[in-house]
């Protein structure tokens, strides 16, 4: 279904492009020089469709990057808790090679063994309205 509704609303902005540069196929001239105005050296002619469509790219490329800038910190964040997740998964691998040899059936020290599983309301036996079970 997404898909679907993905190439409905390409399909729609595609038309939209291609009637927009229908309607506004007329030359313009753009002038890049502030100073002389009777007659600029950095003059483009071109279709205003192009101009206006090159407008609209260059600023969601500007604002792709500014946004992308905006998040290096969350970037770094994630960088730094993969590396604190590794060293962690480390450790705890090194834990349990010292504790169980690898190839031995020893049984783990009292303080290791796992109690017995909480019941459906927990540890304490007690439901939502807290009465003893």
């Amino acid at each position: 279904m997404r898909k679907f509704l993905t190439t409905l609303v390409i399909i729609a902005l595609f038309v939209l492009f291609v009637v927009f540069a229908v309607a506004n196929r007329h030359d313009v001239t753009v002038s890049f020089d502030p100073f002389n105005s009777g007659d600029p050296v950095l003059t483009y002619t071109m279709p205003l469709f192009v101009l206006i469509i090159a407008s609209v790219a260059a600023g969601v490329l500007v604002g792709g990057c500014a946004t992308w800038i905006g998040q290096r910190r969350w970037r770094r964040a994630a960088r730094q808790h993969r590396t604190d997740a590794e060293t962690a998964r480390t450790e705890l691998a090194n834990l349990k090679a010292t504790v169980v040899p690898h190839g031995g059936s020893q049984r783990l020290p009292a303080s290791f063994q796992p109690g017995p599983p909480p019941g459906l309301f927990g540890p304490y036996r007690r439901d939502k309205q807290d009465a003893a079970l």
